[in-house]
C-alpha cells in the first residue's frame, strides 16, 4: 500500500515532536546518564538539520523548526506546570495551556533561524562541498544568534540553550572563550555537519568530498580539549570552609505566617550545628533565597539579636536571603537580597537593611518580582506572593570573608552569564574581584523535577565561563559546591534538610570570557554568517 501524502506529512510531523522530546531530555542527567546528554542532543539537533536543509522552502524550514522546537520546550519546561497549578492554584488546563503558549513563543527562536539559513543558504542534492560548508555554518550562526537574541529580548528567558548540553563534552573546552552562545553555534555546526554526511541524491551516496563540513566541525569541537587543559586562573588565598544550608521548607508552607517561626528555627538550628568530627567549623554559613520571607523591618528585632548573637558566638559570618525595604534619599525602596553580618553587626544594621554586606538582585523575574505591563490580570489569577522589586546595582562589591570575595547572584541570575562578570573586575576603588561566584535560590516552586538538575548543569557552566568555583545553597534543592572546572565536588540530595560543609579555593584571573563577555562569541557569529551566506548566494561556475 502507498503512503498518502497526509501520511506522510503526519508521519514527518510525529517524527520531529518525537526528536523534540528526545531533545529536551538532555539538559541534564536523568533519564539520561550525564555522559549520554551531548551525543543524543547533537544526533537529535542532526534529524533537525537534515529535514531543514533540505526542505523544499523556508515556510517549512520554519514549520519543522518550530515543531521540533516546541515540542522540547514544551517537556523541558513542563516544571512551570508545578509551581503555577500546585503552589499557583491555577486550574490545570490554564496552567498547561500557559506552559504551551511559553513553549509556541520560545520556539519561535530557533523556528526563524532555520528559516533564515535556509532561505540564505540553501542546499541541494548536488551542492558542492563549498556549498554544504557553507550552508552548515549558516545554519549554525543562524541558531547561535537567535539563541542569544532570546536571552536579551524582553529581559530574556535563555533556558534550554543547547550549549547547556555539552557542559561534558570537549565542545565545553570553548566556554573560558565563547560562553555558552558560543557553544551554542559549535554544537550546532557539529550537528548540521553530522546531517549533511547523508545526501538525498541517489546517486550520490556518501563520499569524501561530502566530509568537509564534517571535517572541520570535528576539528573545531575536538580543539575543545586542550582547551579545556588550560589553567585560565590561578588560587589565591587560603581555602575558605563554607557550611551550606538547606532548610527543605515546603513551598505550601514556605509563606504561611503562622509556620514562619517553625521555618527560622530549622534553619537557626543547622546554623547552630556543631561541625562534624575532622571538620573545621565554617568561616561563612550560607542559608538560601528568602530565608526570612517577610521584610526585614517586619520581624521581630529580637529574632535579629539571637541570629547575631550566634554568628558571635561561632565566630563567622552568616549571609541569607531576605526582601528588604528601606528608603534611599526619601524613597521606598524594595529589593530582594543577600545580606551578610557578623557578631559585631549592630542589630539596628539588622533591622534597617543597611549592613555593610549586602547585594540587591539585579535580574528580575517577570510575573514573580515585577509585573510586566499589560499582565496585572494574570497574576491576579495566582495565590503566589508576588513583589514589584527594585533591581540592584550592575556592580555591587563582593562579601570579604576569610581572604576571599564572593559574589552573590540570586534564583535564575546565574542564567545570565554576562551578569555576573561585572563582580569579577576590580571595583572603582581598586577592590579586588570575586573570588568565589554564590547562588543562593529557592526551587521549592518546582519539586523535585528536571529544574533543580538544570539549574545545576547551567551553574557549571558558568563555572568553566569565568574560571571561578560557584556554591550554589538551596531551600530544597540542589545545594552543592562547583569547582573552577565545572566538576561538582559535593552537594546534598533534593528535598532533605542537612547541610553541606565544604572548603573552597578562591581563584583569580580573567578569562576572554570573563573579559569580552558575549562580543567575540557574537563577532563570530557575524562572520560565520556574512562569510556563509556570501559563498552560499555566490553563482557557481561551470
Amino acid at each position: 500500500m502507498t503512503s498518502t501524502p497526509r501520511g506522510r506529512l503526519l508521519r514527518g510531523a510525529a517524527g520531529l515532536v518525537l526528536a523534540g522530546a528526545v531533545h529536551a531530555l538532555t539538559f541534564a542527567p536523568g533519564p539520561l546518564p550525564g555522559w549520554a546528554l551531548a551525543f543524543t542532543q547533537i544526533a537529535a539537533l542532526a534529524l533537525l538539520a537534515r529535514v531543514t536543509l533540505y526542505a523544499p522552502s523556508a515556510r517549512q524550514a520554519w514549520l519543522r523548526g518550530w515543531l521540533f522546537n516546541f515540542a522540547s520546550y514544551a517537556l523541558g519546561l513542563y516544571w512551570i506546570f508545578i509551581s503555577l497549578h500546585r503552589y499557583g492554584d491555577l486550574a490545570a488546563p490554564l496552567a498547561v495551556a500557559a506552559v504551551l503558549a511559553l513553549s509556541a513563543f520560545l520556539a519561535l527562536f530557533p523556528a526563524t533561524a532555520n528559516a533564515l539559513a535556509r532561505r540564505y543558504a540553501p542546499l541541494s542534492a548536488d551542492s558542492p562541498p563549498s556549498r554544504i560548508l557553507a550552508a552548515t555554518l549558516a545554519w549554525a550562526a543562524m541558531w547561535g544568534a537567535f539563541e542569544w537574541l532570546r536571552s536579551v529580548l524582553l529581559t530574556g528567558f535563555p533556558w534550554l540553550n543547547i550549549g547547556y548540553a555539552q557542559v561534558d563534552s570537549p565542545i565545553a573546552g570553548w566556554a573560558p572563550l565563547l560562553g555558552v552562545h558560543g557553544m551554542a553555534f559549535l554544537a550546532a555546526f557539529v550537528a548540521a555537519a553530522a546531517a549533511s554526511l547523508w545526501q538525498p541524491s541517489r546517486t550520490a551516496g556518501m563520499g569524501p568530498r561530502h566530509a568537509l563540513a564534517a571535517g572541520v566541525a570535528v576539528a573545531l569541537a575536538a580543539a575543545g580539549w586542550p582547551l579545556s587543559r588550560i589553567d585560565w586562573s590561578a588560587p589565591v588565598g587560603d581555602p575558605l570552609n563554607v557550611r551550606l544550608v538547606q532548610g527543605n521548607i515546603g513551598q505550601s508552607q514556605k509563606f504561611d505566617p503562622a509556620l514562619l517561626e517553625q521555618s527560622l528555627r530549622r534553619h537557626l538550628e543547622l546554623t547552630a550545628l556543631p561541625a562534624a568530627p575532622g571538620v573545621p567549623a565554617p568561616q561563612l554559613v550560607i542559608l538560601p533565597e528568602t530565608v526570612v520571607p517577610i521584610f526585614q523591618d517586619q520581624l521581630d528585632p529580637r529574632v535579629w539579636e539571637v541570629w547575631r548573637d550566634l554568628a558571635g558566638q561561632r565566630n563567622t559570618v552568616i549571609a541569607m536571603g531576605v526582601p528588604l525595604h528601606d528608603r534611599v534619599n526619601g524613597r521606598e525602596r524594595y529589593t530582594n537580597s543577600v545580606i551578610g553580618f557578623d557578631g559585631a553587626t549592630p542589630v539596628e544594621q539588622l533591622v534597617r537593611g543597611n549592613t555593610a554586606m549586602r547585594y540587591d538582585k539585579r535580574h528580575l523575574v517577570p510575573w514573580g518580582e515585577y509585573v510586566p505591563p499589560g499582565f496585572h490580570w494574570f497574576v491576579e489569577m495566582l495565590n503566589i506572593p508576588l513583589g514589584d522589586f527594585d533591581r540592584g546595582g550592575e556592580r555591587q562589591t563582593p562579601f570579604a570573608v576569610g581572604g576571599q570575595h564572593i559574589a552573590f547572584n540570586i534564583c535564575y541570575e546565574d542564567l545570565f552569564g554576562p551578569d555576573l562578570l561585572p563582580a569579577l573586575q576590580p571595583g572603582p576603588n581598586g577592590e579586588p574581584g570575586a573570588t568565589i561566584l554564590v547562588n543562593v535560590s529557592n526551587l521549592g516552586w518546582f519539586g523535585d523535577s528536571w529544574a533543580l538538575r538544570q539549574h545545576l548543569q547551567i551553574g557549571r557552566l558558568r563555572t568553566i565561563e569565568t574560571a571561578r568555583p560557584m556554591l550554589t545553597a538551596t531551600n530544597t534543592g540542589i545545594t552543592a559546591a562547583i569547582d573552577a572546572k565545572g566538576q561538582v565536588a559535593a552537594q546534598l540530595a533534593p528535598l532533605q534538610a542537612g547541610v553541606l560543609p565544604v572548603s573552597v579555593q578562591g581563584m583569580t584571573g580573567l578569562t576572554p570570557y570573563a573579559r569580552f563577555g558575549d562580543k567575540t562569541a557574537l563577532a563570530l557569529i557575524g562572520l560565520a554568517l556574512i562569510a556563509a551566506v556570501g559563498s552560499a548566494r555566490r553563482p557557481r561556475r561551470g
